[in-house]
């Protein structure tokens, strides 16, 4: 069975990985100052994190439309048998909505709702293309996805609340507290959804530090095959130091450093790190 993977913007994949596993992804939208963009393609976070400075405009971010996957999906059965599409959290967008509504139209389109966020997605889509070059049939894949989604660990340390607090996902008042008390809150993924999690109070490298080895503490729960390192635009210096913190503290096999795209940066902001697992 020759199957195709493709996947939402949100999956946060290097460049390299994607064309190493030749995986179609498919943007989301992103709107700032009444200028739509494809995340990735035609805008990048940066230029993102640019344009809200230059035009003080927060940016919000829309579906893959149906007839956006319509295209993708039939371009992709034109060639192969059946195609795997992996979507953001059903709970955070109209992704999955839209992409069941396109595959339902088409058929041999499997839909896989990650109940999660960047490179949450990612393990995701990599395990999807192991799988799919072993010669697992697409149904299986799928089934097997959705059992393993419940296994990971997705949490990032965030620099500052101001984005989450103009997106209305926490209130000024939080958001003022934690600026003053210099707090770095740990979000995390659960059940589809964001929730906030342990604060971390001083500078952010040491926040950073301190996050990685809690996260990882637990050494005989984690799956080492593969850790994502995942940032929204950090320093150098965190980067490594971020590396070498998860080195010192668990064996993995595989740290694969990627920076988050649009989606994630529109929301959470510059300053973001997170590290992103497999647990047994």
């Amino acid at each position: 069975m020759k199957i195709k993977i493709t996947a939402d913007s949100t999956c946060d994949l290097t460049e390299e990985l994607v064309r190493r596993h030749d995986i179609t992804i498919t943007p989301l939208t992103v709107t700032i100052g009444g200028e739509s963009f494809h995340d990735g393609t035609e805008i990048t976070p940066d230029g993102l994190y640019e344009r809200i400075r230059t035009t003080g405009k927060l940016a919000s971010t829309a579906a893959v439309n149906v007839q956006e996957y319509l295209d993708v999906f039939s371009r992709e059965l034109a060639s192969h048998d059946a195609v795997i599409h992996f979507t953001i959290s059903s709970d955070m967008s109209a992704c999955y909505q839209n992409a069941c509504l396109a595959a339902q139209e088409l058929g041999n389109v499997y839909v896989v709702d990650s109940r999660n966020l960047s490179t949450g997605i990612g393990h995701l889509v990599l395990d999807g293309c192991e799988m799919a070059a072993s010669g697992m049939d697409a149904a299986e894949i799928h089934r097997q996805l959705e059992a393993r989604r419940d296994k990971l660990d997705v949490s990032f340390v965030v620099d500052t609340l101001e984005y989450l607090r103009k997106g209305g996902r926490c209130s000024a008042l939080a958001a003022m507290g934690a600026n003053l008390l210099k707090l770095h809150p740990c979000i995390y993924v659960k059940d589809g959804q964001m929730g906030v999690g342990k604060k971390y109070r001083g500078r952010l490298g040491e926040c950073v530090a301190a996050y990685i080895r809690d996260k990882l503490a637990d050494t005989d729960s984690l799956d080492t095959r593969r850790i994502f390192i995942t940032d929204s635009g950090v320093s150098e210096d965190i980067r490594a130091m971020a590396e070498e913190e998860v080195k010192k503290t668990a064996p993995f096999r595989e740290i694969i450093h990627t920076r988050a795209g649009c989606t994630v940066s529109s929301h959470c902001g510059p300053g973001t790190l997170g590290i992103l697992f497999y647990r047994k």
